[in-house]
C-alpha cells in the first residue's frame, strides 16, 4: 500500500517540486533549531581526496556545490542537446517567442538588482542572482494548477526555462570564473579530444565519455573555470545515436533524471537554503542586497517576460501559443520567478561571506514563494483559455 502511494506520488509531475520544497523547510529547521552549531559544522567539514599529497580538499558544501551540481548540469546539458536536435529547440520559429521572454526575464531581473546595489560594488557582483528559473519548482506548481493550464502553456514554461538555463550557463561561464590558470585548460583539451573521438564513433558505451567526463572537471575545476560547466560540456559528447540507432543520451538522460531531481537538488537545496531568521527585521529584507534579488524575481521577471511577449505578440513577430490567454502568460511570468536552485547556486558563486549569504537565501526564498504564490493564484483562478 505504502510502496503504492509513493510509486503514485513521484510519478506526478509537482513530485519533484514537493520534495525540493521539502528540502529547503529541513534546511530553515536545522539552521533555526539546537541543530544550527551541528549543521554549519557538516557543511563547513573538509573532505579530501589526495595521491601522495596532491589531490583535492573541498568544504563539504563546495563538494555539492562543485561536484554534485557538475551532475545537475550534466543532465541539464543532456536535455539542450535532446531539445536542439529533435525538441523544442529544433524548430527556430518555435523558439522566438519564448526565446526573447527569457531573455527579457534574465535582462530586467538584473537591472533591478543593479539599480538597487549601484552604489556598492561588494553586492553589485550578484546581479545574476535574480535572472534564473528553477525549472524544477516552476513545473511542479504548474502540474498543481492541472487541466487549467493547457498543454501548450506547459511547454512554453519549459522551453523558457531551458532557455534561461542556457542564459545562466553562459553567465557562470563569462563572469564567475576565477584567475585562470592556462596549463590545466590545455590539459583539458586531451580529454576533450578523446571524449569527441568517441562521440564521432557513435559508441554505444557512454561510461568512457563520464569517466573522461571526471577528468575534464578535475582540470577545469583546477584552471579556475567554474567546474560545472565541465558537466555541460560532457553532455554534449554524449552520442545523440550509436551504431545500431540506439540513444545513448535519452537512455542516460531517462536513467540519471530521478536521481537529480529527488536526491542532488534536495541535497543541494538542503546545504544552501538554511536562512538563520535569528534577530531578521523587515529592515533586514529592505537591504539592496535581499531586496534586490526578492524585487528582481517578483517584479523584473513578470516585467521581462510579460513585456517580451507582449512586445513581440502586438509588433506581429510571434502569436501566442495555440489555447493560451495573456493571463495565463502573466501566470507563467510569475512562475519564472521562481529563482531557488540556480538562484541559490549564482549567489554561492558571488559572494563568500556568510552575513551576505544568508542575505542572498532571504531575498531568493522571499522572491521565489511570493512568485509562486502568485503564479499559482493567477493559473487556478485566473480566467481559463477558450
Amino acid at each position: 500500500m505504502l510502496i503504492r502511494a509513493l510509486d503514485r506520488f513521484f510519478r506526478h509531475e509537482a513530485a519533484g517540486g514537493i520534495v525540493l520544497m521539502l528540502a529547503a523547510v529541513l534546511a530553515m529547521l536545522a539552521a533555526n533549531s539546537g541543530f544550527s552549531g551541528s549543521y554549519n559544522a557538516f557543511l563547513s567539514a573538509k573532505f579530501s581526496v589526495t595521491i601522495n599529497g596532491e589531490g583535492l580538499e573541498k568544504p563539504l558544501i563546495l563538494w555539492i556545490n562543485d561536484g554534485l551540481m557538475a551532475i545537475f548540469f550534466f543532465l541539464i546539458g543532456l536535455e539542450l542537446k535532446a531539445e536542439m536536435l529533435e525538441g523544442k529547440l529544433k524548430n527556430p520559429r518555435d523558439v522566438i517567442l519564448p526565446g526573447v521572454a527569457a531573455i527579457g526575464g534574465m535582462a530586467i531581473p538584473g537591472i533591478i538588482y543593479a539599480a538597487l546595489n549601484w552604489g556598492s560594488p561588494d553586492t553589485l557582483r550578484g546581479w545574476a542572482i535574480p535572472a534564473a528559473t528553477d525549472i524544477a519548482f516552476a513545473l511542479g506548481i504548474l502540474a498543481l494548477v492541472g487541466k487549467r493550464a493547457p498543454a501548450a502553456l506547459k511547454v512554453f514554461l519549459l522551453t523558457l526555462a531551458i532557455l534561461d538555463d542556457l542564459g545562466a550557463i553562459v553567465i557562470i561561464a563569462l563572469f564567475y570564473t576565477a584567475q585562470l590558470k592556462v596549463s590545466y585548460l590545455i590539459a583539458a583539451l586531451i580529454p576533450l579530444a578523446a571524449m569527441a573521438a568517441l562521440n564521432a564513433s557513435k559508441t554505444h558505451r557512454p561510461a568512457p565519455i563520464l569517466l573522461l567526463g571526471v577528468v575534464l572537471w578535475v582540470l577545469v575545476l583546477k584552471s579556475g573555470v567554474h567546474a560545472t560547466l565541465a558537466g555541460v560540456i560532457t553532455a554534449f559528447f554524449i552520442p545523440m545515436k550509436d551504431k545500431w540507432g540506439k540513444s545513448p543520451l535519452h537512455a542516460l538522460e531517462d536513467g540519471l533524471a530521478p536521481y537529480v531531481l529527488y536526491i542532488i537538488v534536495p541535497i543541494f537545496a538542503f546545504a544552501n537554503a538554511g536562512v538563520s531568521l535569528g534577530g531578521i527585521t523587515l529592515a533586514d529584507l529592505a537591504q539592496p542586497l535581499p531586496l534586490g534579488i526578492a524585487l528582481g524575481l517578483i517584479l523584473g521577471k513578470q516585467i521581462g517576460v510579460m513585456g517580451a511577449t507582449i512586445a513581440l505578440v502586438k509588433l506581429g513577430f510571434a502569436k501566442l501559443p495555440q489555447g493560451v490567454n495573456w493571463a495565463q502568460i502573466y501566470g507563467v511570468s510569475a512562475l519564472a520567478g521562481i529563482g531557488f536552485t540556480m538562484s541559490l547556486f549564482i549567489g554561492g558563486l558571488s559572494f563568500a561571506d556568510p552575513d551576505q549569504m544568508n542575505a542572498v537565501r532571504l531575498g531568493v526564498l522571499s522572491g521565489s514563494i511570493l512568485s509562486a504564490i502568485i503564479g499559482f493564484s493567477v493559473l487556478r483562478f485566473g480566467p481559463k483559455s477558450e
